[in-house]
């Protein structure tokens, strides 16, 4: 499978909670109904915790600002990405979900990028 990960920050004029609720309650919904069309075989919502417990392990590393939380869509292949926009109503689909993510994503500072796991401690 191939994984869609975009690492998410939020628009300036929101809190993290806003963010996150939103992201949760509005997009989460829009994401599900529009799976099927778009080829989505999984979408999972990674949310961070409070700004001060992330403080002792960006200090410990050097790290920058964490982000506000991480969306990771599963597909079945790179063919089946490209199918689920080839047709008008994947088109629409995707045009709808960028439409919604403007209301609470800063595109501009949320880099996102296609990958393949390759799972080094997997209990499963």
């Amino acid at each position: 499978m191939i994984k869609l990960v975009f690492a998410l920050r939020r628009r300036g004029d929101l809190s993290r909670e806003e963010f996150q609720r939103y992201w949760r309650e509005h997009h989460a919904p829009l994401v599900r109904s529009h799976a099927e069309v778009l080829g989505i075989r999984r979408y999972v919502q990674v949310h961070t915790l409070p700004d001060e417990l992330h403080a002792p392990l960006r200090g410990s590393r050097g790290a920058p600002e964490a982000y506000d939380g991480v969306a990771e869509l599963w597909f079945d292949s790179i063919e089946a990405i490209g199918a689920g926009v080839a047709t008008a109503d994947g088109q629409a689909a995707a045009l709808a979900l960028l439409e919604d993510e403007r209301r609470f994503v800063d595109h501009g500072a949320s880099p996102l990028w296609l990958a393949e796991e390759h799972p080094v401690v997997d209990p499963g």
